[in-house]
């Protein structure tokens, strides 16, 4: 069944949107992938404050276009291809890589938007691996208290030879 042009538009319109107004955009190719498996990704996104949106290659391409950001546009490749955004600057691309684990011959990051410019799929998938907030703060937290442990242990064992 064909798109109307009222249709076309509206899609158009939202994808503009998704790439313009969103901290992060993840252009996301699949195949094979059924729609419950689809619903599934949707659904952590959606927990992650992020949308997925499915389009048509030809509208995503004129939406690129229309944005008229730097970088180097990716390549949208075979298969269907979809869109994955939202106002946290790693939670889309996380999420769909974290998907992509368990369906690997299925879903792939083929590229994106980060801070304005366009990003290759391999910067996508640096961006991807960067750990959650809760994450980051836990990690920096060890950092801190590392060299206090560390003093604690010398103490307990200067005590030791002492005793």
């Amino acid at each position: 069944m064909a798109i109307t042009k009222a249709k076309k538009q509206e899609i158009n319109e939202k994808l503009a949107t998704a790439l313009t107004d969103s901290a992060t955009s993840v252009f996301v190719t699949f195949s094979g992938l059924g729609v419950e498996e689809n619903n599934v990704l949707r659904k952590t996104l959606k927990q992650n404050d992020s949308d997925y949106f499915v389009a048509k290659k030809t509208l995503v391409k004129r939406a690129m276009d229309a944005a008229q950001l730097s970088g180097d546009q990716p390549d949208l490749g075979e298969g269907m291809v979809a869109l994955a955004f939202g106002n946290d600057p790693m939670a889309p691309a996380r999420e769909v890589f974290e998907f992509s684990k368990t369906h690997k011959n299925n879903i792939s990051i083929i590229g994106g938007v980060f801070e304005g410019s366009f990003k290759s799929r391999e910067e996508m998938m640096e961006i991807a691996t960067i750990p959650g907030l809760d994450t980051l703060r836990g990690m920096f937290a060890n950092v801190i208290n590392s060299p206090i442990q560390r003093f604690a242990v010398v103490l307990g064992q200067v005590a030791e030879k002492k005793a």
